[in-house]
């Protein structure tokens, strides 16, 4: 009996070691990882514990990351215990190229391979590096930014009878466009942009470094564009209501004075246009690269080997998503037949009582924009 408990004492100790071998081969790292997703069918990125009703991006990472081996069980349930930090909060339906979460790791053999052979297809983890200790991917960040996919009948003006289909943008009205969204540069109060702002909420102030609508392009037979916009972070819905106001004001709905005017302290009435074309396209690290890029020890954070997979996983799952959804829920046409609702010159009281009015049903509507910090 003694020794029958002696042997089972041995090999108790000896899987112990086993264990701690294994450990000691993989230690935890901190480390970020390069992210790619189509946000369709998803309330956002950041996971809401204990609500499986409401499903995430981050169930589905989490659930790769315990079932590959990189985190024990239990810091699925709690991430503060792995240091996991988003660098941006995408909302329900955004998708993104170039998501960065920051996490600590055990540094398993293949590992990227092994994350991805639990994700769906439409998740992918494209790139890893190691950070330092302390790095935060949502406080390290200085930038981001985001791209807006939208088919270009959304700029025709209201007076012209135009076919979906057949519409092609002009030269002049894509300037008009440019001129509009470069009035977004620089710093401005936009808490008539987000919701639960007010206007003397220093909050509220950001900063755009660059927004421009590129040339456009057909696919299956409809005209689209890209909207970029570059900036250091953004509230929820603020990025989608830039774009709506650009909308309303090129289609002859709003006097252009009203953008000057949804800077200052007055209630302004802006149109907020469907998150369908959202896209987180990429994040800046400027002043960590400056300071670990080239200690010897870090990277920079920089995915330059990476623009290849980036660009493929976008023609595979974004783009198409995008024009599919538009054409089968035509989600911008739907939205456009909403503009004429909107009161573009109403005063402050006026635009108070309405809210009133309006907020029983605006309560019920989820989050669904863009919000990297939209607490």
């Amino acid at each position: 009996e003694e020794n029958g408990h002696q042997n089972k004492k041995l090999k108790s100790s000896a899987d112990e070691e086993d264990a701690e071998d294994q450990n000691k081969k993989s230690p935890k790292r901190k480390i970020v990882l390069l992210m790619a997703y189509s946000g369709k069918g998803y309330h956002g990125m950041q996971r809401n514990v204990g609500s499986s009703q409401f499903k995430t991006i981050e169930d589905d990472l989490v659930s790769a990351l315990v079932q590959s081996g990189c985190i024990p069980e239990n810091h699925g349930e709690d991430m503060k215990k792995m240091s996991f930090q988003r660098c941006a909060r995408t909302d329900k339906g955004v998708s993104a190229a170039g998501q960065i979460v920051s996490l600590k790791v055990r540094l398993i053999d293949d590992i990227l391979e092994k994350i991805n052979n639990h994700l769906p297809s439409h998740i992918r983890i494209l790139g890893l590096k190691r950070v330092t200790g302390g790095f935060n991917s949502k406080n390290k960040c200085d930038a981001r930014t985001y791209s807006y996919m939208l088919p270009t009948f959304a700029f025709a003006h209201k007076d012209h009878d135009v076919q979906e289909e057949l519409y092609r943008l002009d030269t002049e009205t894509l300037e008009r466009v440019n001129q509009l969204l470069a009035c977004y540069k620089g710093t401005h109060n936009f808490h008539n942009f987000t919701s639960q702002k007010g206007p003397r909420d220093p909050s509220a102030k950001r900063y755009i470094m660059e927004m421009y609508c590129g040339e456009p392009f057909v696919r299956e037979n409809m005209e689209f564009a890209v909207i970029k916009v570059k900036g250091q972070s953004f509230m929820m819905h603020q990025i989608r209501k830039m774009i709506g106001l650009v909308i309303a004001i090129v289609k002859g709905y709003a006097a252009e004075s009203i953008m000057e005017r949804s800077w200052g302290e007055e209630k302004v009435d802006v149109p907020k246009a469907p998150g369908l074309g959202l896209v987180l396209e990429k994040v800046h690290f400027e002043k960590y690269n400056r300071r670990f890029g080239n200690d010897g020890l870090h990277e920079p954070l920089e995915w330059t080997e990476e623009e290849e997979k980036i660009a493929i996983f976008k023609e595979q799952f974004i783009y198409p998503t995008i024009i599919n959804t538009e054409r089968e829920e035509k989600s911008m046409a739907n939205w456009l037949n909403t503009l004429p609702i909107h009161d573009f010159n109403s005063s402050a009281v006026e635009m108070q009582t309405n809210n009133k009015n309006s907020k029983k049903s605006s309560d019920l509507e989820g989050s669904d924009g863009c919000g990297d910090d939209s607490d």
